[in-house]
């Protein structure tokens, strides 16, 4: 047992630097969030550290992730998918399938924020489909303007620019299946005036 568990805590610092990299997140950032020291994340990430509870729980909440994914817990055999949404930037992703590659399926929730209503396309590698459930869905993809209303679908390659946003002054929802780079492109994009890169 003591085994175990030695080993689940030795894999939480590779698992943590795996998560941050894949959110394209700095030391610094993660810090800002969590409250934990830029060198003790460092030394955490590394394995020079083993993790408390103290410092697993902002770390698992920044991360979007459940405790039991960050320390790899043994699965239960409960199929239920235990929804965690994420938001930034206006935008709310609540995954519905819980793979570790392939195909992902979400439902997103676009707030009507005026700092999203300026298109600022952008492209990634893979492939997209949205369906509309509640609201309109402005989407820009190439050099087309469309709005979707409920019940309606589009499908697209993300290597061509696009970006979708709330169509007027109520909040969008819609499904959308897309792989692990749709996923890191959604989390990261942010508003025009706000950009950073």
């Amino acid at each position: 047992m003591t085994d175990s568990i030695d080993e689940a805590l030795d894999a939480v610092g590779p698992r943590l630097r795996a998560l941050r990299k894949q959110r394209e997140t700095t030391l610094a950032e993660l810090s800002a969030t969590t409250g934990i020291s830029v060198s003790t994340l460092s030394r955490l990430e590394s394995g020079e550290r083993r993790p408390s509870l103290e410092q697993l729980l902002p770390l698992a909440r920044a991360h979007g992730v459940t405790l039991d994914e960050l320390v790899d817990a043994p699965a239960t055999g409960d199929p239920r998918i235990h929804l965690r949404p994420v938001t930034m930037h206006g935008m709310t992703m609540l995954p519905l399938t819980k793979r570790a590659g392939g195909i992902q399926a979400y439902k997103l929730v676009i707030a009507p924020d005026s700092s999203r209503r300026e298109p600022a396309p952008k492209t990634h590698e893979g492939y997209e489909w949205l369906y509309v459930l509640n609201g309109r869905l402005r989407v820009v993809l190439g050099e087309h303007d469309i709005i979707l209303a409920p019940g309606e679908a589009a499908e697209f390659d993300t290597r061509v620019p696009h970006w979708f946003g709330a169509a007027d002054d109520e909040p969008v929802e819609f499904l959308s299946l897309f792989g692990k780079q749709g996923e890191r492109a959604h989390l990261r994009a942010r508003p025009a005036s706000r950009k950073t890169d």
